[in-house]
């Protein structure tokens, strides 16, 4: 067996390990993780026996992605072992340990900056390009994805997972095309790509390739095994979004029950996607029945966490939704937390989730005027809180149901726009012909509802 000082992990960046026996633990956390499979998590079973800084740091990684309150208070303890021996540890070593220690103190801004200098440095380290994008993702910083993936990608083309990885910053950008040649690229290499499997799925949610996004879910679906919950159950939350727009009702309320909810009940995206999964069958005009109930059991324990306002506004609308007091306590707690959010996320907690967060509360109680207000206020800085152009599209919806429902002409004439809009790149979705001829019939333009709308 190689000395202890003498390893690499698969991807060729050397390892201080102080136990060789680790190095298979190691491999499982660098290539699950980039795969998004579960497997990454197998490291843990270390932690206390190998104190090697890579090996702390990298359980710090795994404690900090459960995103919850109590995350970083649970992964300091491992970044103090982590940087005790920093002083061994490589240049790749100390800079990943230094970038994991600025995300536990919400220094998003250092981490991203520690993430684009490994990726200049040390360009196969896939572990920091794919946290990197991380944390773009969540701060609305789509070039900053797109960026991470390009630079590391002419050294680790051979990783089906780096294409996916540019699949995704592409696509973010609107830049569809080399979206779908990114994706299509990973999958040719790797059949089990799912994170490119997700980036296509968004490529043709976005080009209203309803019909063909649906089929090219379905074919690949077989290969959803070994991931972590995230990545299996949002997989077919994007199934579920090509149902509903096809008027699939009944089979969407099945991948809800028997794919998307259900995994991991207490993890943060699972429930994100529970929640955004249920809102949009309702807005569909679909009954959920007391669905509500069950995810809002599960989301009392998020009423102070302010890990990401992006989780933050669907915990409160799942709570809300549920008619939960609850809501009204993560509301103040938002409201109060958003002046001392660190400073490189304050704005956005400030100037969108606060608006955004009063609005959902408002829907959620019928009041369509503070709805309209609140919503429509964040709405233009979306983007800042982080989550796809598919998930913030949720809010746009929720704003939509809003403006149809409380019937004034100038609220419809909004509604109208935003919805023909929509049509026009969506034409397969009968969700959205269905909305727009309401509407244009509302509006006494009734004779719209056939040849505009497509509808008979």
């Amino acid at each position: 067996m190689p000395s202890a000082n003498s390893l690499s992990d698969s991807l060729g960046n050397p390892l201080t390990l102080d136990d060789a026996a680790s190095l298979p633990l190691v491999d499982d956390f660098v290539m699950g993780f980039i795969s998004s499979e579960a497997r990454a998590v197998n490291l843990l079973a270390v932690a206390d026996a190998d104190a090697s800084p890579i090996v702390q740091a990298y359980c710090a990684t795994l404690h900090l992605f459960a995103e919850s309150r109590e995350a970083a208070a649970n992964a300091r303890p491992f970044l103090a072992k982590a940087r005790a021996g920093a002083a061994r540890a490589t240049p790749r070593e100390q800079r990943y340990i230094a970038a994991i220690e600025a995300w536990a103190e919400g220094d998003i801004a250092r981490a991203i900056a520690l993430h684009a200098e490994q990726a200049r440095e040390h360009p196969r380290d896939l572990v920091s390009v794919k946290l990197g994008q991380y944390h773009c993702f969540n701060t609305g910083d789509c070039p900053g994805m797109l960026k991470l993936a390009l630079a590391v990608l002419p050294h680790a083309a051979e990783v089906p997972y780096v294409h996916g990885m540019a699949a995704f910053g592409y696509e973010q950008c609107h830049l569809m095309r080399e979206a779908e040649a990114s994706a299509r690229c990973a999958i040719a290499m790797c059949r089990k790509e799912p994170w490119a499997h997700h980036a296509l799925a968004h490529v043709m949610l976005t080009e209203g390739r309803l019909s063909e996004g649906l089929a090219f879910m379905e074919s690949v679906s077989d290969t959803w095994i070994g991931l972590n919950s995230f990545m299996v159950t949002h997989n077919w939350w994007h199934m579920a979004l090509f149902l509903i727009d096809l008027g699939r009702d009944a089979k969407a309320l099945a991948v809800y029950d028997e794919h998307a909810w259900g995994v991991v009940k207490d993890y943060s995206q699972d429930q994100i996607g529970a929640v955004s999964l249920l809102a949009r069958l309702e807005l569909a005009g679909i009954d959920v029945g007391r669905r509500w109930e069950d995810v809002a059991d599960h989301l009392r324990q998020r009423q102070a966490d302010h890990v990401l306002p992006f989780l933050d506004l669907q915990y409160l609308y799942g709570l809300a939704r549920a008619g939960r007091p609850e809501a009204e306590v993560l509301l103040r707690n938002i409201v109060a937390f958003a002046p001392n959010a660190p400073a490189s996320t304050r704005a956005a907690w400030q100037r969108v989730c606060v608006p955004a967060a009063h609005g959902l509360v408002a829907h959620a109680r019928g009041d369509l005027a503070a709805a309209i207000e609140g919503l429509g206020t964040a709405l233009p800085r979306m983007i800042e809180i982080g989550g796809s152009h598919a998930q913030r599209d949720l809010f746009e919806q929720v704003y939509l149901d809003a403006l149809v429902r409380s019937g004034t002409q100038a609220s419809l004439s909004a509604a109208q726009g935003i919805l023909q809009q929509q049509l026009n790149g969506q034409p397969e979705s009968l969700r959205l012909r269905r909305q727009t001829a309401g509407v244009y019939a509302r509006l006494g333009l009734g004779q719209l509802a056939g040849g505009t709308t497509g509808l008979a």
